[in-house]
C-alpha cells in the first residue's frame, strides 16, 4: 500500500513538473529580477559599498573605549631597558575610559567620505545596469522561444501537408495514374519535413533551457508563452535616442560617479600634506593602589601632527590619485563614444528588421500563391513533381523567414530600448 502511494505521488510530481508554466514577458522580467543571482549579487555589492561610507564617516565621531588594568611589581624595582616612559611601576588595579576625537584634518576625511559615498552610488547604478543586462537576456530568450515554437508549428503543418500528398500520390500510383518516381519524390519531401520537425523540437527544448537560465532557474522548465504587445512606432532617426542614452544609461551614471569619487579621493590625498589635530580625554578610578597614588585620575591633551618628510610618499600618493582620476575620465569618454555607436547600430538594426516584416510578408504571400499554382498544375498533369516539391520548399522557407522576421524585430526593439537605457 505504501509503495503504491509513493508511486502515485512520484507520478503526480512528475506530471506537475511537466506542466508548462504560463508566462508573459512582464512576468518573466519580474521573475528574473527577483530570482536571478546576478541581480542579487549586484544588490549585495551596492549594500556593501554603502557600509564603506559609514566606515569612513566614523572618523568624524568620538572613539570611546574602557580599560581595566592591573599591575604588580617587585619592591623598589624600575624598568631598566626597553622603554622611554616613566620606568616606575606601582601595584594597582584601575578602571577607566578614554575618549578620542579628531578636531580637524583640513578636509581629508570629508573628502574620503564623499568619495566613498559616490563610489557607493556608482555601485547602485551598476546594480541597475545589471538589471538591464538580465532583462535583455530575458527578452532574447523569450523571443527566441516564441520563434522556436512558431517554427515548430510550421514544421508540424509541413509534415501533415506532405504526408497528405504522399498518401494521395501513393494512391494514384497504385491506380497507375502516377509514376513511382513521383512517389519517391514525395517521400523525400516528407523525410525533409520530418527532419525539419526534429530540429524544431530540439530548438524548442534548447530555447526553454535558455529561458529557464535567464529566469534564474537551475532546472529546465517548459513554458506556455503569451505573445507580447507590438512595440511602438520606431523613431525616424537616432539623434534623440543618443541624447536620451547619455542621460539614462546606468553605466554612464556609474562612471560619472566613479569619476567624481576619484576626484574627491585625489583631494583627500592632497590633504595628507596638511596637519591633523586631535584631542584625547581619559579618566578613571583606582580601587586598589599604593599610597603614592590618588584614587582617581583624569587627563586631557591635544595633539598636532605635522608631516615633514616621508620619502615623497604623500606626493606620490597625490600624483597617483590624480592620474587614476584622469584614467576614469578617459574611460568615461570612451564609454560615451561606444554608447553613441551602439545606439546608432541598434536603431539601424531595428529599422532593417521593421523593413523585413513587410518584405517577408510579401515573400510568404507569393510563395503561397506559387504553391497553389504548382499544385494545380501538378494535379492537371501539366508539371512534374519536381516543380511541386520546389514550391513546397519555398513555402516552408518563407513561413520560417516570416516568423523569424517578426520576433527579430521584437528583439531588436528590446535591444534598442536597452541601448537607450529604457530597459530597467
Amino acid at each position: 500500500m505504501k509503495r503504491t502511494i509513493w508511486i502515485l505521488l512520484c507520478s503526480a510530481c512528475g506530471a506537475l513538473a511537466q506542466t508548462p508554466m504560463h508566462l508573459t514577458l512582464d512576468e518573466a522580467a519580474a521573475i528574473a529580477l527577483k530570482n536571478h543571482p546576478q541581480v542579487s549579487a549586484a544588490l549585495l555589492n551596492a549594500a556593501a559599498a554603502n557600509q564603506v561610507t559609514t566606515e569612513v564617516r566614523s572618523s568624524f565621531y568620538p572613539s570611546v573605549f574602557g580599560s581595566v588594568t592591573g599591575a604588580g611589581a617587585s619592591s623598589n624595582s624600575r624598568i631598566g631597558a626597553g622603554a622611554l616612559n616613566n620606568p616606575i611601576i606601582y601595584d594597582r588595579l584601575a578602571t577607566g575610559f578614554t575618549v578620542g576625537q579628531m578636531i580637524t584634518d583640513f578636509g581629508r576625511t570629508s573628502n574620503l567620505v564623499e568619495s566613498s559615498r559616490l563610489h557607493a552610488q556608482a555601485q547602485q547604478e551598476s546594480a541597475v545596469a545589471t538589471r538591464a543586462d538580465v532583462l535583455l537576456q530575458v527578452n532574447r530568450a523569450y523571443f527566441g522561444a516564441l520563434r522556436a515554437q512558431t517554427v515548430l508549428r510550421v514544421a508540424e503543418q509541413t509534415v501533415a501537408a506532405r504526408q497528405l500528398i504522399v498518401d494521395q500520390i501513393t494512391a494514384l500510383a497504385n491506380s497507375k495514374l502516377r509514376s513511382g518516381l513521383d512517389v519517391s519524390f514525395a517521400n523525400v519531401n516528407l523525410a525533409e519535413a520530418r527532419l525539419l520537425l526534429a530540429n524544431a523540437q530540439n530548438d524548442v527544448r534548447s530555447s526553454f533551457a535558455e529561458l529557464s537560465t535567464a529566469l534564474g532557474f537551475r532546472e529546465q522548465r517548459t513554458f506556455d508563452l503569451t505573445e507580447p504587445a507590438a512595440p511602438g512606432i520606431l523613431p525616424e532617426n537616432a539623434g534623440e535616442l543618443i541624447a536620451d542614452a547619455m542621460q539614462a544609461r546606468p553605466e554612464l551614471a556609474s562612471y560619472r560617479d566613479e569619476h567624481n569619487a576619484a576626484l574627491r579621493f585625489a583631494r583627500a590625498e592632497r590633504a595628507l600634506s596638511f596637519p591633523s589635530i586631535s584631542g584625547i580625554v581619559t579618566s578613571g578610578v583606582l580601587p586598589a593602589h599604593e599610597d603614592a597614588l590618588h584614587n582617581r585620575y583624569a587627563a586631557a591633551g591635544v595633539n598636532v601632527n605635522i608631516p615633514l618628510f616621508n620619502g615623497h610618499l604623500f606626493s606620490a600618493r597625490r600624483s597617483e590619485a590624480d592620474l587614476r582620476a584622469q584614467v576614469v575620465e578617459q574611460n568615461l569618454r570612451d564609454l560615451e563614444n561606444r554608447i553613441s555607436r551602439d545606439v546608432q547600430v541598434a536603431w539601424l538594426n531595428a529599422n532593417t528588421a521593421y523593413q523585413r516584416l513587410g518584405l517577408t510578408a510579401q515573400l510568404l504571400d507569393q510563395a503561397a500563391q506559387a504553391l497553389d499554382l504548382a499544385q494545380t498544375r501538378y494535379d492537371l498533369g501539366l508539371s512534374s513533381i519536381v516543380e511541386l516539391s520546389q514550391a513546397q520548399l519555398n513555402k516552408t522557407s518563407a513561413e520560417i523567414v516570416s516568423a523569424s522576421a517578426k520576433y527579430e524585430y521584437d528583439l531588436q526593439r528590446a535591444v534598442l530600448n536597452y541601448q537607450v537605457g529604457a530597459l530597467k
